[in-house]
């Protein structure tokens, strides 16, 4: 019994590695992308948009260089908040019906918006693969409830150390596959450039899905089943409704300083990613406007960024002692700041580098300690319910995240739009600092 359920951890791992590969192939291509929808459509849905867009750029007095990055900042942030609803729901419908029939589900509508993308000769068949794409990926939360289904609380952390590796060698790989194909087709940039790459993430994504239909054993038991759907999808409205995720509502078993604690940790974790992810987000458009980098940079860049997290949470952040991971939580707060102080300011690739290094290493510090405060929090049989919520609102703030920055960059510019995200960055640590060390 063990032996299968090692090997359907094994397999979640590998799952989730082919779907990271193709969802990060498409991160040093969107600025390219959006221009070259930019150029080639002259009516539909770009269009239509291009018109309000123009309309209101001249109403505001905005500069007429970056209308892109409107379009990058909904498509964000579209993607994050289809994630945000269908995530809970299809978690939901799992604990009915079983993890491997939704896991197959949402690798078919992954596989579905690749291909959707491979055949977008304008920017609506493009819209609606971002949206297919958006509203499939639940996958990653039914990848946690399978490990969660399969090993015992103190092998847990072990497995779930696998996903992380699995985010890191995606977000590391995955762009510079991406930048590849963009590279070799730099020579020749006709109005398909695009397909190469979109057929070949739509093959990983088939390929995730036949080797998940041949490999995963169901893993959630049928006398362990919920027996009607409508408990579990009203039990998921807590994870959709924001007033019910600040609160903590769902979690039982809590006393006051515990469930202070959780919302301390909440508000932090909500402010420091709604800004974060937005500032992260426009870093490549920053690189395409301002640094005219190439894809290729774009990819090397992302490269720097995921060597030097995965180095650092190799080596030193998992090693942090118990008692020292609030303060280097707190240390990585505080380091993001002069990172996009650094980026926002940077007038030529030396400084822009400085910040991204700093930004690296923040990153690496405050995901990892933030996640590994959380789960010190609360009876554990409850430790599922609470990491799920806060999934939800690091899901909700890159929701709004992208749109948010994306019209800032837009409309002041890039300087300003990372200095003021870094001054609304010192909420962060200054929140955390309130709560007493676990």
């Amino acid at each position: 019994m063990d032996k299968v359920k090692d090997n359907t951890v094994k397999v979640v791992f590998f799952s989730l590695l082919l779907d990271l590969l193709a969802f990060t192939m498409i991160l040093p291509l969107l600025p390219a992308l959006l221009d070259h929808y930019k150029v080639i459509s002259n009516k539909g849905l770009y269009s239509m948009i291009s018109h309000h867009v123009e309309s209101l750029r001249i109403f505001l007095n905005a500069p007429d260089k970056v209308d892109t990055v409107l379009y990058g900042g909904f498509l964000g942030s579209m993607y994050s908040f289809l994630q945000f609803i269908s995530s809970p729901i299809t978690g939901a419908l799992s604990d009915t019906y079983g993890r491997k029939p939704l896991m197959l589900m949402c690798l078919t509508g992954i596989t579905l918006s690749y291909l959707l993308w491979a055949i977008s000769r304008n920017f609506g068949i493009f819209v609606l693969a971002r949206f297919v794409g958006g509203i499939s990926k639940g996958n990653i939360s039914l990848s946690m409830a399978i490990i969660s289904d399969v090993t015992s609380p103190d092998k847990r952390g072990k497995a779930m150390a696998l996903v992380g590796i699995a985010f890191s060698i995606g977000f590391v790989v995955g762009p510079m596959i991406g930048a590849f194909f963009a590279w070799i087709s730099s020579g020749n940039r006709n109005e398909t450039w695009y397909v190469v790459p979109a057929l070949f993430a739509s093959f990983l994504a088939a390929s995730n899905l036949l080797y998940v239909v041949y490999n995963l054993k169901e893993s959630l038991p049928v006398k362990s089943r919920a027996k009607t759907v409508s408990s579990g999808l009203i039990q998921s409205v807590v994870y959709i409704n924001p007033i019910d995720l600040f609160r903590f509502t769902s979690v039982s078993g809590l006393n006051d300083k515990e469930r202070h604690d959780l919302k301390v940790l909440g508000r932090t974790y909500f402010i420091y990613l709604f800004i974060y992810s937005g500032l992260e987000f426009t870093l490549t458009f920053l690189t395409h406007h301002v640094f005219k980098f190439t894809s290729m940079q774009q990819g090397c860049m992302f490269l720097s960024i995921g060597l030097t997290m995965a180095i650092l949470q190799g080596s030193w952040v998992r090693k942090v002692p118990s008692d020292k991971t609030k303060t280097v939580a707190e240390l990585g707060l505080w380091l993001i700041i002069p990172a996009f102080i650094f980026i926002g300011l940077a007038k030529n690739t030396i400084m822009l580098y400085f910040g991204i290094f700093l930004f690296a290493v923040s990153t690496a510090m405050v995901v990892t300690c933030m996640m590994t405060l959380v789960t010190k929090i609360g009876p554990e049989h409850q430790k599922g319910t609470i990491t799920g919520i806060f999934r939800s609102l690091g899901a909700l703030a890159r929701a709004g995240g992208p749109l948010i920055a994306s019209a800032g960059f837009w409309y002041f510019g890039s300087t300003t739009t990372y200095l003021i995200g870094a001054v609304f960055l010192l909420l962060p640590p200054i929140i955390l600092h309130t709560m007493k060390s676990l």
